[in-house]
């Protein structure tokens, strides 16, 4: 009996060494898909820890992380060189920008009796977006869709409400092949939109696509695939119409401008002449020194798996797997997680 209650008392004491460790995180909607994929596979091979990921922009998951209100934040927008400096002094650690997968936003939209893929040249996104192009008709989309039959329908823009990374990409693709756009719009991942209906995460805009004839929005990819939405070719700066997929993302990121240090680059309009036009990167926002320790070394011991077997999870979900040069640099960069 004795024997008995000392074995108890000591799975009880032991109790609390078993207990689970929980990291939250909070940001980007465009790589949600992915990142639920791969904290519920992290958590199948560490049963005692468990990741809250909270998909609620890149713009909250910039401002969380700054904070200190979760363990880490993510953003398919690089952090600014203020937004950098206000982290450090909140929280008096650096925040890393880790690359994690890339994606592409897709033109998708919802063309009553159209079926096939539209292309869009760069001055007709533009036009559209900016509400100069109002029509289905109008001969800034029909002249390069010869064969389609565009009905004589208003355009219904659809654009993010939050703050979004989703939305930093596509106003950084627009203000590169726009002047009027970035003179009047700009960049960011929220922006006074001259027209259109907001929608809430890329879960919302991709749903109002769906509900809106005459509709067009743009989406990660994935949401595209996932909701079934009908999504166009873009014309490159190569002058070719690409359509978005890993090929064509891989190519973006192999044409782009070189990785710097820190991580932080915009590899939108590229060169390449296979290169999807509106790919990107998108960052988990990682403190350099975690207030609790455990939680730092949880955190560098999932990037590592992240950076590694996470990488071969990617392409069944639409998105790209980092190159192999920079998978390298993370790698490197891991090392200062704490």
């Amino acid at each position: 009996m004795r024997r008995l209650t000392l074995v108890l008392l000591c799975a009880l004491v032991a109790l609390p060494l078993a207990g689970q460790t929980t990291l939250n995180g909070a940001g980007a909607t465009f790589p949600n898909p992915m990142y639920s994929k791969w904290f519920s596979e992290y958590h199948k091979l560490h049963a005692d820890v468990q990741v809250n990921y909270q998909s609620i922009g890149s713009g909250g998951g910039i401002r969380q992380v700054t904070e200190g209100t979760v363990d880490f934040g993510a953003s398919d927008m690089p952090m600014t060189e203020a937004q950098l400096k206000e982290a450090q002094e909140k929280r008096k650690t650096r925040i890393l920008n880790i690359p994690t997968v890339l994606g592409a936003d897709v033109p998708a939209y919802n063309i009553p009796g159209v079926t096939g893929d539209v292309k869009f040249t760069p001055d007709a996104l533009a036009g559209i977006f900016l509400g100069r192009i109002t029509k289905w008709n109008d001969s800034a989309i029909t002249s390069v869709n010869p064969g389609i039959n565009f009905p004589d329908k208003p355009i219904i823009v659809v654009h993010r409400s939050d703050g979004s990374g989703t939305s930093f990409i596509w106003t950084d693709y627009l203000s590169k092949i726009s002047a009027d756009w970035e003179s009047k719009v700009g960049r960011n991942t929220s922006v006074q939109w001259p027209v259109g209906l907001g929608g809430k995460g890329n879960e919302g805009v991709a749903g109002s696509i769906r509900q809106l004839a005459g509709a067009i929005g743009y989406v990660e990819l994935i949401y595209a695939v996932q909701n079934n939405i009908s999504y166009g070719s873009v014309k490159n700066s190569a002058g070719n119409f690409v359509k978005a997929s890993l090929e064509t993302v891989t190519a973006a990121a192999a044409s782009a401008p070189k990785m710097p240090a820190d991580f932080r680059v915009s590899i939108t309009n590229p060169p390449g002449k296979d290169a999807y036009p509106i790919s990107s990167f998108t960052w988990l926002l990682i403190p350099e020194q975690s207030k609790d320790a455990a939680k730092g070394k949880i955190l560098a011991d999932f990037l590592n798996w992240m950076v590694t077997d996470g990488q071969k999870m990617a392409a069944a979900l639409s998105y790209a797997p980092l190159p192999d040069n920079v998978a390298q640099k993370v790698k490197e960069a891991i090392k200062q997680v704490k």
